[in-house]
């Protein structure tokens, strides 16, 4: 009796185990999530009432996130490498030296929403003396990198505990 028993329980146990059903939905793709980057060119406009040039808004040709990263870069030129022509970006905030010999500096910088970026050019001096050259047809890549929000709202002191680390192994630098 215990056989048959025995024998049952292992015939049920292959059956069921071999028999297939329909596959179940295709599961969301994991693995790797890559960044965004697009171009544009813009001419900016002066403002008078804050003494910047200010392009137009710029917006996202992509699904952006409040979390999301915003980078951009300004096209410098281009170089030849190895006989091959490269292109030059300098991330923002960039700032310039205008007219060697003063103290007039100048900076490329932007501002983002999850919508839309615009870019600014802000200085210490009267902005209307900039040439066209820094003001007319000026390229930018911008990259959107996929981001969350931490979940973790850790002290300072919970982060140290852990990490393992004491106040008095911290390294301060002098000037």
């Amino acid at each position: 009796m215990k056989n048959i028993f025995l024998f049952l329980a292992v015939s049920a146990t292959i059956l069921f185990t071999s028999c297939e059903g329909p596959e179940g939905p295709q599961g969301e793709t994991g693995g790797l999530v890559y960044g965004q980057v697009f171009e544009t060119s813009v001419n900016f406009q002066y403002d008078a009432p804050s003494g910047t040039f200010t392009s137009p808004f710029v917006s996202f040709p992509v699904e952006v996130y409040e979390s999301d990263v915003i980078l951009a870069y300004r096209f410098e030129g281009s170089e030849i490498v190895n006989g091959t022509s490269v292109d030059i970006w300098n991330p923002l905030p960039r700032s310039f030296f205008y007219q060697d010999g003063t103290s007039d500096i100048f900076e490329y910088s932007f501002n983002n929403t999850f919508f839309d970026v615009q870019f600014v050019i802000d200085g210490n001096f009267d902005l209307t003396q900039l040439g066209t050259e820094f003001t007319s047809n000026q390229f930018f890549r911008i990259a959107v990198i996929p981001a969350e929000f931490a979940t973790a709202n850790l002290t300072m002191d919970e982060l140290m505990q852990g990490l393992q680390i004491n106040a008095t192994d911290i390294e301060h630098i002098s000037q």
